[in-house]
């Protein structure tokens, strides 16, 4: 599960709005996607159509009651879920002051259903309290919605400063993915300018082991669009509300980018895998599955005919596979192979007489066609089966619950 903390202590320049309309986008793609409200305003849980008010589940029990994360999220649309939020997160940072290890309650509640997301969005508060901080200890990017305003610039350098701090001594593994243009007005030349200035001070710090090293600007910005302001109003995204916008189109492309960056992510792994593996003709047959009991080691089955499906009544046994427990606890049979000789293939004649009689037995016996004795299988012998069972491996997403 990638997961992503959008954050900005500044408020207003859209952190809210970016974390609906993007996860709906990866949702929409065919991606489940799991939005958490970190914010006491109850924003997100606004805009995607719920009231706070009546929602007793939540942020703020998996926080300060140990509830888990799976119980506690709601189905909202088609592969989006939400762990919403409500006006009792403010009283959270006081409840846990004296918790042990508060700054990684949220990051712990993740870790059971990190395989049952692939992304997870983080929509913080606009402060860099202790609610920001569990979020940074359990994401493992950092989006910055900013608006290209010179006081943006000022808060732009101290969220940098914390998030590098919590990258030293909480979670080593959190780095800045971005930064994205919000509210952007093409027809004025302050964005452009203020645009200029945060790449220059990305370039500056490439090659270094900061924890934006590696970040830039989004391909895209996101222009001023009242659509976007007017969609949360009716609990809708973006494009639930008006998709032929230029919000819409926007952060359309925000969720390509981010997906198309985890897909060459995987991409590289995928070949090392495949280098790995050693160069052969054939593709490697799979081992049969077969049922261990307990305190012994079953056998392989031995290869066979397939069985025959008829449609109107159950499969035929398989009688070599049948006999193969009789004869697990036999003695393994030795077979001796025949001395030939190099001439003539034949087998090598004993330096005895015989008789006329006997003569004629080996002559018969000679235009007899030969018979091929096969050795039992031992157990634990490595024998490949005919054809190797197909599994169908299902994840199944986290129940929805009701509200």
């Amino acid at each position: 599960m990638r997961t992503i903390a959008v954050l900005n202590q500044k408020g207003g320049v859209g952190k809210t709005t970016t974390v609906a309309n993007t996860a709906a986008a990866l949702a929409a793609m065919g991606s489940k996607v799991v939005a958490i409200d970190l914010d006491p305003q109850a924003h997100l849980t606004i805009h995607l159509g719920l009231e706070p008010q009546t929602i007793r589940t939540g942020s703020y029990k998996v926080l300060t009651q140990s509830a888990k994360v799976g119980q506690e999220i709601l189905l909202t649309r088609l592969n989006l879920w939400l762990l919403p939020a409500n006006i009792n997160l403010v009283g959270a940072e006081t409840e846990l002051v004296s918790v042990v290890g508060r700054e990684t309650i949220l990051r712990e509640g993740l870790e059971e259903v990190e395989d049952e997301f692939d992304y997870c969005f983080i929509d913080c508060p606009p402060s860099l309290g202790l609610l920001t901080l569990n979020a940074l200890a359990a994401a493992q990017e950092v989006l910055i919605p900013l608006q290209p305003h010179f006081l943006a610039l000022q808060g732009f350098g101290k969220l940098l400063q914390t998030i590098e701090l919590v990258n030293r001594r909480i979670n080593p593994d959190l780095k800045v993915e971005g930064v994205l243009l919000c509210m952007f007005d093409t027809r004025a030349s302050l964005p452009s300018e203020v645009r200029a200035d945060i790449e220059q001070f990305l370039e500056n710090a490439r090659g270094t082991n900061c924890a934006w090293a590696k970040a830039r600007i989004l391909p895209t910005f996101i222009r001023r669009n009242i659509k976007l302001a007017e969609a949360p109003s009716y609990g809708k995204t973006i494009f639930e509300y008006e998709q032929n916008c230029h919000g819409a189109e926007d952060y359309m492309k925000v969720a390509q980018f981010i997906h198309g960056r985890s897909q060459a992510t995987a991409q590289p792994a995928a070949a090392d895998q495949s280098k790995a593996a050693p160069d052969s003709p054939e593709p490697p047959q799979q081992p049969h599955p077969i049922e261990k009991c307990p305190g012994r080691e079953q056998p392989q089955a031995a290869p066979g005919p397939i069985p025959q499906t008829n449609s109107q009544g159950p499969p035929q046994p398989n009688p070599q596979a049948a006999s193969t427990d009789q004869n697990q606890d036999r003695p393994p049979i030795e077979i001796r192979p025949i001395a030939l000789s190099e001439n003539n293939n034949q087998p090598l004649q004993s330096p005895q007489t015989t008789t006329p009689n006997q003569q004629a037995d080996q002559a018969e016996d000679q235009q007899k066609p030969q018979i091929q004795i096969r050795s039992v299988p031992q157990p634990g012998a490595n024998i490949p089966p005919s054809k190797p069972a197909e599994t169908t491996a299902t994840r199944n997403p986290p129940p929805a619950q009701e509200q």
